[in-house]
């Protein structure tokens, strides 16, 4: 039985490492996942102060009339922001066609040429599958001719993932032959043309099959420093303001839903759309990236850890397997958050590694639980014809180290009854009669000696035979044993009674007890096997029990010595016992003292 549990939990741990493989593979739980990772992987750090954001928020459309506003309001801003030369200025507008006013076109265009260094966004749609590591644009939205000739575009398409939450950018897509580059990746490149930074290719970053690389958010929503669009075309900030400065331009407005996203840091608050622009810009000034653990590498994550799990789960008991559980997990996260916070740190999936050690818990206490069930039943199988009901528990309590079943010498006191006058009343009752007057006496005697918790060894006939301090050790074993013996004696009584008055005869027990060192275990075939008592206490204690008289309860000088001060005694003197060279001493119990 033992082998069959160990090959069906070997198969269950296996089984369960493969079905969590196949969920971490079809990403099943990944919203889970993805907030377990947000809550130790991502982690607010130092705004880039060199990025500085010119919102158009509700004040703005209040101040300015209702959105779109007029293009020669973003002309004559791009002049304001451009007297402080600024670096770069990223535009999070797309003016798609041109308006119905063109002088207004012809001075955003005038103004955006004489900056030089404006960079407006472009938006990529996609067939609904699209081949694996190929992205594709089937079009795109971009500015209108003359201001795209005069400007650099970057595409702001925005990954969601299902929880609502964006986590990733799409670094670049193919359209036309063309690569297109991100609206933040360009920003930056600009930037590092202007300065002694070097600018960055898609090529050396990490990123997936699709070109996503992970964002590092610097903060939560409102981190970067923003300026009323209004402010700035009314002059009340200096262009001087602005020098050497990224500038981003975009809405910031309520109003302006369509351009809000939810970011990790805080998925209860709207980002919008150039915040999180701000923030990737500023992951690429920092040069600090996430290296996503390939597949494999996540899967060699989840054996190892499970197979940690495994093997220390198995050797501690329920409550200190909590214990190492939430060890195990506690350490496992905090490992992972230390690796994913260096600049090129590595990250991969939280959820199941956790998950692995959760089930693989719960597994062992399954299987610990069934363990024990079948050893209770074991245990109640090879004890329950033998002790009391609440022995039996007291065992299942202790255990089986403490029974040592196999076989152990121990000091035991053994008690032997017989019923005297059992045969000539059976010839005078019908079989039936003969049947039922031995259960009685017999289920007195079982009751008896599981009253002082004694051990019913075995059935002989009209006879039993009893162990005390085995399979449990007991106090005062041996007067337990006196004490089973007068029970029987005063149970007797009314069965003497009774059997007189139907049949006009009348029998006793005839007790014998001896205490000494005993072999005591398991003892038989492997098919047929018994819990018993074997070696020369017992012979004692039968020789001893055989010169009993009717209602007598015969002791030995070694029983009598630890019960003397409970026991009164008449001394019979001694016996000749066979097999033993000496006479044995023996005293008749006549009543307790207790």
């Amino acid at each position: 039985m033992v082998i069959i549990l160990k090959k069906w939990s070997l198969i269950t741990h296996i089984s369960i490492f493969l079905l969590l493989a196949l969920f971490m593979y079809f990403q099943l739980f990944a919203t889970l996942d993805y907030r377990l990772q947000d809550t130790l992987y991502q982690k607010p750090a130092t705004v880039d102060a060199d990025i500085i954001i010119v919102g158009i928020d509700d004040d703005s459309l209040e101040a300015l009339g209702r959105w779109p506003f007029h293009r020669d309001y973003h002309g004559e801003l791009i002049r304001l922001i451009s007297e402080g030369e600024p670096k770069v200025i990223g535009y999070d507008v797309i003016f798609a066609e041109a308006s119905d006013l063109l002088e207004d076109d012809a001075y955003l265009v005038e103004m955006v040429a004489e900056a030089g260094n404006l960079i407006f966004p472009i938006y990529g749609t996609f067939a609904a599958t699209a081949t694996r590591g190929k992205l594709e644009a089937l079009n795109i939205s971009e500015p209108f001719p003359a201001l795209s000739k005069v400007s650099k575009t970057g595409h702001i398409n925005t990954i969601i993932d299902n929880d609502g939450i964006v986590r990733k950018t799409i670094l670049s897509f193919d359209y036309a032959g063309d690569r297109i580059d991100s609206f933040a990746l360009k920003i930056y490149n600009h930037y590092a043309s202007q300065t002694a930074r070097k600018a960055i290719d898609v090529a050396q970053l990490p990123t997936d099959e699709w070109q996503r690389t992970n964002i590092r958010f610097s903060g939560e929503p409102h981190s970067f420093e923003l300026i009323p669009f209004y402010q700035v075309l009314n002059g009340e900030v200096p262009g001087e303001y602005f020098r050497d400065k990224i500038v981003l331009v975009g809405p910031t407005a309520i109003g302006m839903a369509d351009d809000y996203y939810f970011t990790p840091l805080a998925p209860q608050v709207p980002m919008y759309g150039v915040e999180i622009h701000a923030n990737i810009i500023a992951q690429f000034m920092a040069q600090k990236y996430w290296q996503e653990v390939p597949f494999l590498g996540q899967l060699a994550i989840v054996l190892i850890l499970g197979l940690l799990g495994f093997f220390i789960f198995r050797r501690l008991s329920p409550s200190i397997g909590a214990l190492a559980l939430v060890a195990l997990v506690g350490s496992f996260l905090f490992i992972s958050s230390r690796i994913s916070l260096v600049n090129n740190g590595y990250i991969y999936s939280l959820i199941y590694p956790v998950g692995l050690l959760v089930i693989q818990y719960i597994a062992i206490l399954g299987e610990n639980f069934i363990s024990e069930q079948i050893e209770k039943k074991r245990v109640t199988d090879v004890f329950g014809k033998y002790v009391a009901p609440q022995i039996v528990d007291k065992i299942l309590e202790e255990g089986e180290a403490g029974l040592q079943l196999g076989g152990a010498r121990r000091d035991i006191t053994v008690l032997f009854v017989d019923i005297r006058g059992f045969t000539p009343l059976s010839e005078a009752a019908e079989p039936e009669e003969v049947v039922a007057i031995l259960n009685d006496y017999l289920t007195l005697c079982a009751k008896s000696i599981f009253a002082y918790g004694g051990t019913l060894d075995k059935y002989i006939g009209d006879a039993a035979m009893a162990l005390y301090n085995a399979p449990l050790d007991l106090d005062k074993h041996q007067l337990r044993a006196v004490q089973t013996a007068m029970a029987m004696q005063t149970g007797s009584i009314q069965l003497r009674e009774k059997l007189e008055k139907q049949f006009g005869k009348t029998v006793h027990f005839g007790v014998g007890i001896h205490t000494g060192s005993a072999i005591v275990g398991n003892i038989g075939a492997d098919f047929r096997m018994d819990y018993t008592a074997i070696g020369d206490t017992v012979n004692t204690a039968a020789r001893i029990e055989s010169v009993s008289k009717p209602g007598q309860i015969l002791i030995s000088e070694a029983v009598y010595e630890q019960v003397k001060e409970e026991v009164e005694v008449s001394d019979l003197g001694t016996i000749k016992v066979k097999g033993k060279a000496q006479e044995l001493q023996i005293y008749q119990v006549n009543k307790l003292l207790i």
